[in-house]
């Protein structure tokens, strides 16, 4: 079974910046949209960028202008470039992949801004 693996979390001042990866254990077939949720402690889970399979790229308003979403089709990887990160970034970032059959979540990373 095809599986979601990330990257590239970890605990960062604010005004840093972090890189998260996700990449698929083999491959997925009819790929359409991957995209990144977040988790914090004690709210809902959010979507915070996704892009279709034409590249294009969608953002909650809290995270444009600072976040940058990119993928890799031949590697189904899925990439969010986090700059100017602020406290209230903190939370758990999962990826997701929609596919035509099936959809596919990571198992999470966790994304730390200290103040």
């Amino acid at each position: 079974q095809v599986q979601l693996v990330e990257s590239g979390g970890g605990l960062v001042q604010a005004g840093g910046s972090l890189r998260l990866s996700c990449a698929a254990s083999g491959t997925i077939f009819g790929l359409r949209a991957m995209g990144w949720h977040r988790q914090a402690p004690g709210k809902q889970r959010e979507l915070v960028a996704s892009i279709t399979s034409g590249d294009t790229p969608h953002y909650v308003g809290s995270v444009k202008g600072r976040f940058t979403i990119s993928r890799d089709n031949a590697k189904n990887a899925v990439y969010l470039q986090m700059d100017s990160l602020k406290p209230e970034d903190t939370a758990v970032y999962y990826c997701y992949a929609l596919a035509s059959l099936d959809n596919y979540w990571g198992q999470g990373t966790q994304v730390t801004v200290s103040s």
